[in-house]
Formats: C-alpha cells, sequence, structure tokens
C-alpha cells in the first residue's frame, strides 16, 4: 500500500492516454535504424551503423527535424545530402537526410511481421483490459497519420482508442503539451483525468506540462533519460515492463473508490 500512495498523486485518472512509438510498439528502435541506414546511404562505408543508433538514443522523441539536423552535423551528412536536394524536392540537407531517411522507415512498417514481433505486449495487452472495462481511450503520437495507420492495423488496434491524435493534429512537437491537451479535449476531459502511459522524456514532460499524470516504462534508448530527467518520481518510471497494468489499475482503483470510469463526451 505505501507503493500505491507513491504512485498517486491524488488526481482522479478517468482516462488513459497511450503514446505509440516505444509504448505499445518498438518502432523508435526501427527509427534508430532507419536512419542509420539512410546515414550509410549518403556516406557509404564511412559511417558506422551502431554509432548513428548510440547518437539517436538521447534524441529518441524528439521532433524529427531535431532529430535529424543532429545526425546530419554529427556524421558529416550536410554535403551528399546537399547534392540529393534538387533529386529529392528538399529545400535544406536536413530535409534530404529525412527524406532519405523516410523510405528506409516506409519499407519498414510495410513488413506485417517485423511491426508484429516490435510489440509490447505488455502495452497493448493492457490497452485490451481497459477498453474491455469501458475505460476511456486515446492515442498521442508524433507519428503521421499514415503511419500510425499502418502500425495500428498491423497489430490489430485500429478499434481500440476513442480519440487518436497525431503529428498532423498539432503544431507543437512534444515535448510541447499541446498533443495531450488535445487528446484530453477529444475524450471530453481536462487533462487532470488522465493518465499518461509514455516511453521517453520529452513524451513525460509533455504529459506532464499538460497537467495530466504520467507513468513510463522506459526502453533501452530511453530508460537512463528518464532516470537522470529529474521529472518523474522514481515510482512512476518502470524498468519492469511487467508492472505497468498492475500499475496502472492501481492508479484506476485506488482514488476512484466507487466511482464508475466515465465514459467520454460526444458532440
Amino acid at each position: 500500500m505505501a507503493e500505491a500512495r507513491d504512485l498517486h498523486a491524488g488526481t482522479v485518472a478517468r482516462a488513459v492516454v497511450f503514446d505509440l512509438d516505444g509504448t505499445l510498439v518498438e518502432t523508435e528502435e526501427l527509427k534508430a535504424l532507419s536512419y542509420a541506414r539512410a546515414a550509410i546511404s549518403l556516406r557509404p562505408g564511412q559511417v558506422d551503423a551502431s554509432e548513428v543508433v548510440e547518437a539517436y538514443r538521447p534524441l529518441a522523441g524528439r521532433a524529427r527535424e531535431e532529430v535529424a539536423r543532429s545526425l546530419l552535423a554529427r556524421f558529416a551528412l550536410e554535403a551528399p545530402a546537399a547534392r540529393l536536394m534538387g533529386e529529392l524536392g528538399a529545400t535544406t540537407p536536413w530535409q534530404a537526410y529525412l527524406m532519405v531517411r523516410v523510405r528506409v522507415y516506409e519499407a519498414m512498417l510495410g513488413d506485417v511481421a517485423l511491426i508484429r514481433r516490435q510489440e509490447y505486449t505488455h502495452a497493448t495487452s493492457l490497452l485490451r483490459r481497459l477498453r474491455r472495462a469501458r475505460v476511456p481511450t486515446a492515442l498521442a503520437t508524433m507519428s503521421y497519420l499514415s503511419q500510425v495507420e499502418r502500425i495500428l492495423a498491423a497489430l490489430g488496434l485500429q478499434r481500440e482508442f476513442d480519440a487518436v491524435v497525431t503529428r498532423d493534429d498539432v503544431r507543437r512537437p512534444k515535448p510541447d503539451p499541446e498533443i495531450y491537451v488535445a487528446a484530453a479535449s477529444r475524450l471530453g476531459l481536462a487533462p487532470a483525468s488522465c493518465l499518461v502511459i509514455e516511453d521517453s522524456l520529452p513524451g513525460v514532460q509533455a504529459a506532464l506540462a499538460a497537467g495530466a499524470s504520467c507513468v513510463a516504462v522506459g526502453t533501452s534508448l530511453t530508460r537512463d533519460a528518464l532516470h537522470t530527467g529529474g521529472v518523474s518520481p522514481p515510482a512512476r518510471i518502470l524498468d519492469d515492463p511487467a508492472r505497468l497494468g498492475p500499475v496502472v489499475l492501481t492508479l484506476l482503483a485506488e482514488p476512484a473508490a466507487g466511482v464508475a470510469p466515465q465514459e467520454p463526451t460526444r458532440e
């Protein structure tokens, strides 16, 4: 019970909002690989894939422009990317690099078996359990809708959310709180009534800035940043993914004893 008291911040959670990449499915790993393969294609034999993946680690969850600019500078990709600008219709080298990388990533998303192997069943099973219990759920992701739809279809999750908010719907990326404010609004709730499940430091920062509560399950790419970021109490950062379900169900049940979860407001 002491742990439960530490977990509960005093706000009744009535809905659960999931991040996608790194939370429901390990596509952050695939994104890291896509940046690495794109870098190698720009500088064949001069870039090590493992080094690019390692450099991506502290950038996980950041906006694509920030990631592309950082890796472009780190691995001296500007000149070869600039040579592709005309062919690709890009206006800057970082955009050209990003366009090469997106081609690689889109090919990965086309491999349904690969996406299914990357599923985080500790999170998807919790999502399905919440849906059976009629707890309102939303998805809030910095991926674009076209990519989100392919991932959800591969995992059979198309009907598991009351609301879906993607990068297409917001102007500012995480750690800005815009996306979590939007997700709560679409559920007909205040952010303070939502419990967010995240995997990255920018995602946690976005959720907390919106006024939501948050539980984070770290991955190999994001765990260190979560623990050193200083934004969440240790009890809200889970290194063991098997604890996600029990922790979330505790947060939903304890503060609302005797109160049924609210249905989302429909316009």
